[in-house]
């Protein structure tokens, strides 16, 4: 299956494709798929991370009826933190029966983390790499599994970390590794007055707490209703704000050069272990070269040893 007929072939034609890739991940023609995809990228891909139960799901429900109002297309990728026989789909169940059943502008593809830390299924790299030549923005919900959900900054352009009031989450955000992950730091539920008041109060502080270069983008820290939809248009325009200072600033194509060389010595790990990273050499990525060309290109020699 080409790129084409997957842009053109709606969303069968692209739950096809994402079947072929857990199918058979490392197959020349699912290589090929993802090397063009990974060379027309189109969509603003953006990560919603933090804490069980701090509202990510109501959040995404909010941001996708007004990102659909605007007219633009989304792809979603949800990844559902029970195991993978259960079949449960938090955030999946929730936006399937309200939109994606009837808008042929919104997929959503729920992934199992199973056993992975990190916050991630392990497709969802490649998954997010074909949504990102179809769509105009990608929404991926990470397993709300706190301090080690930082995988997310390997996928997304932008990193939103959601706090809930009165739980304590701004004082996770201050742990290392969370601190510094984020784009926007988020306050959700708003509505609950004075704890959501303390909380973006707590969340400006631990940002005080640390260095920012002032080459770097200066984490916004904002709040939102989504249930009662406040905030979200302000949530979007800077979620726009900084896609565009990633692009004037030339950061979009260098970060996402870097993640795909993570991406890269990551799957030679994973599927040849340590010795067979050391064995691959050197795994940077030349130009516009794909990393699942160049896996393509090392798996066989590695298999071979």
């Amino acid at each position: 299956m080409s790129l084409r007929e997957v842009a053109s072939g709606g969303k069968a034609a692209l739950a096809r494709a994402l079947s072929q890739l857990e199918r058979r991940p490392d197959a020349p023609e699912t290589l090929a798929l993802l090397s063009d995809a990974y060379r027309a990228p189109r969509a603003h891909v953006i990560g919603l991370t933090g804490p069980p139960g701090v509202g990510k799901s109501t959040l995404m429900g909010a941001l996708i009826d007004a990102l659909r109002a605007e007219g633009r297309t989304l792809g979603v990728i949800a990844v559902d933190p029970s195991s993978a026989r259960s079949g449960g789909a938090l955030l999946g169940d929730r936006v399937r029966l309200s939109r994606e059943t009837v808008d042929d502008g919104v997929f959503v593809r729920s992934m199992a983390a199973r056993d992975r830390l990190g916050g991630l299924a392990d497709l969802t790299i490649a998954a997010m790499v074909l949504m990102r030549a179809v769509f105009d923005v990608v929404l991926i919900e990470t397993v709300g599994v706190g301090q080690s959900e930082t995988d997310v900054a390997s996928v997304a352009d932008t990193v939103v970390f959601c706090v809930q009031p009165g739980s304590g989450d701004s004082l996770q955000f201050m742990k290392a590794g969370i601190v510094e992950i984020p784009h926007i730091a988020l306050v959700t539920k708003a509505d609950m007055g004075k704890a959501a008041q303390r909380a973006l109060a707590d969340l400006k502080g631990a940002l005080s707490l640390t260095e920012q270069a002032k080459e770097h983008w200066p984490v916004a820290v904002m709040s939102v209703a989504a249930t009662e939809r406040e905030g979200i248009t302000s949530f979007i325009e800077t979620l726009d704000r900084h896609m565009a200072w990633l692009e004037e600033t030339g950061r979009l194509k260098a970060a996402r050069h870097a993640q795909a060389e993570l991406w890269l010595r990551a799957a030679v790990r994973e599927r040849f272990g340590r010795d067979g990273l050391r064995r691959a050499g050197d795994l940077k990525l030349a130009g516009d070269t794909s990393p699942f060309a160049r896996m393509g290109q090392v798996m066989p020699d590695l298999a071979q040893r």
